[in-house]
């Protein structure tokens, strides 16, 4: 039998087929009945927002397009300003404020920076040029001590409301959001000391940058501290946020002794984990590498690899409360946010290995 549908076109036993598998997707993907699903999709009420919700974002997740009545008008535009894609805790740190900015009712636009390609400063016009309500920056010059604060300050003056995240700047006036990078030293230094290494080196970003000066600064104390190591600044080695150049600190790292490496980022603990290998190392039976982060697919590496975890979702949400208390007139609290991590630990740590005639020359404490 042949029937019509609501708007007039004719419906065939293979559209109501159709219409009947998705339903029962989205009920499955949303954790809710197909009869649920109907009521969100035709707009009817005796739906919960919680319910409501799980519906749309099933609708997002398995590639539906929303009924144009399900479309939200926007409450505004907000920037995102992220240096880079590469990384891959950058993209975590997008999804997680995209998606919390769209549940607020903003629209978000993504501005990412590539070498030689559209400036920080460009995408600022840009978003001024399509009046935006409010930017969040993520380790952007804010980020960078040799960078000029001007930029900010004018922004602020304009009446744009911002956030920084990972990156704290003394002086202004905008919400500051961060990884406590001393804590975040002070896990994976008593992770490897409990393991028995005593050789211990940092492999971290340019020192211009905030989070790697903190570290640095975290780094220095703690194995002076734990291991009555005087002249810290030896075991540290700046280079690049990248695979290249975590293998290149960690090549000097080992092949001046060190049993254990902590690293800046994950690309860079990969980078070490390449330069062990090529020097003939395995790990973590000859040397244990730590990285910062957590980053997606971090856990299915070889070996998986034992990280400090950024808490991306907490800062994440952090960051945009703030921002839209501020675009609603709420100022937000100025003292920057530190949010704890979490040690991850996997399989590129082990015990520090017993020095043998065969190894003496690898395994021997740094004499710096």
């Amino acid at each position: 039998m042949l029937s019509c549908g609501d708007e007039g076109g004719l419906v065939t036993p293979t559209t109501l087929r159709t219409v009947r598998t998705r339903l029962t997707d989205l009920a499955e993907q949303a954790g809710v009945s197909t009869a649920t699903v109907s009521r969100v999709l035709n707009g009817k009420p005796g739906v919960s927002a919680q319910a409501r919700q799980a519906v749309l974002t099933a609708l997002d997740m398995l590639g539906y397009e929303r009924p144009e009545k399900l479309r939200m008008r926007s409450a505004g535009l907000v920037g995102l300003v992220v240096p880079e894609l590469t990384n891959p805790v950058f993209p975590a740190f997008a999804q997680v404020i995209e998606t919390m900015l769209s549940d607020r009712g903003y629209t978000p636009l993504l501005c990412t920076q590539s070498p030689g390609g559209t400036t920080e400063d460009q995408y600022v016009e840009l978003l001024l040029d399509h009046g935006v309500d409010g930017i969040v920056f993520v380790s952007g010059l804010h980020a960078d001590t040799s960078a000029s604060k001007d930029r900010y300050h004018r922004l602020r003056g304009r009446g744009v409301p911002l956030v920084l995240v990972n990156g704290y700047a003394e002086g202004v006036d905008a919400p500051a959001v961060s990884t406590d990078d001393t804590a975040a030293m002070d896990q994976a230094i008593r992770h490897l000391h409990s393991l028995g290494h005593r050789a211990i080196g940092l492999a971290v970003g340019p020192t211009r940058f905030v989070p790697s000066q903190r570290k640095r600064d975290a780094f220095t104390a703690l194995i002076g501290k734990h291991l009555g190591v005087a002249d810290a600044d030896a075991h540290v080695v700046s280079t690049l946020f990248t695979v290249e150049g975590g293998h290149a600190a960690a090549t000097e790292l080992f092949r001046s002794g060190h049993s254990a490496v902590v690293c800046g980022s994950d690309l860079m603990a990969l980078g070490a984990v390449r330069a062990a290998r090529a020097l003939g190392l395995r790990v973590p039976e000859d040397v244990s590498v730590v990285g910062f982060d957590d980053s997606p697919l971090i856990a299915f590496t070889d070996p998986p690899l034992t990280t400090v975890r950024q808490p991306v979702a907490a800062m994440g949400h952090a960051a945009v409360s703030a921002l839209v208390a501020e675009m609603s007139g709420t100022p937000a609290p100025r003292a920057e946010l530190l949010f704890h991590p979490e040690l991850v630990v996997r399989r590129s740590t082990g015990s520090a290995p017993v020095p043998s005639p065969a190894h003496t020359a690898q395994d021997a404490a740094p004499t710096h």
